[in-house]
């Protein structure tokens, strides 16, 4: 989950904009939690998983 949808409780403002201390906290602590993974979008992990796909077909004709 990212914090660009996220309101903050406090301020009202989104958790990205960092308005208020509060903003601010959990923006950094979302960062610090991120795994590897975090910056794939939809799109990107789809493209990946076709990228992924067209590997194995060509790789089962090269073997057969």
């Amino acid at each position: 989950m990212t914090c660009d949808h996220l309101v903050c409780a406090n301020c009202n403002g989104r958790v990205s904009e960092g308005r208020c201390p509060v903003c601010r906290a959990n923006r950094a602590r979302m960062q610090e939690q991120q795994g590897p993974f975090a910056a794939l979008t939809p799109a990107t992990l789809l493209a990946l998983i076709a990228a992924l796909f067209a590997v194995a077909l060509i790789a089962r004709q090269a073997l057969a």
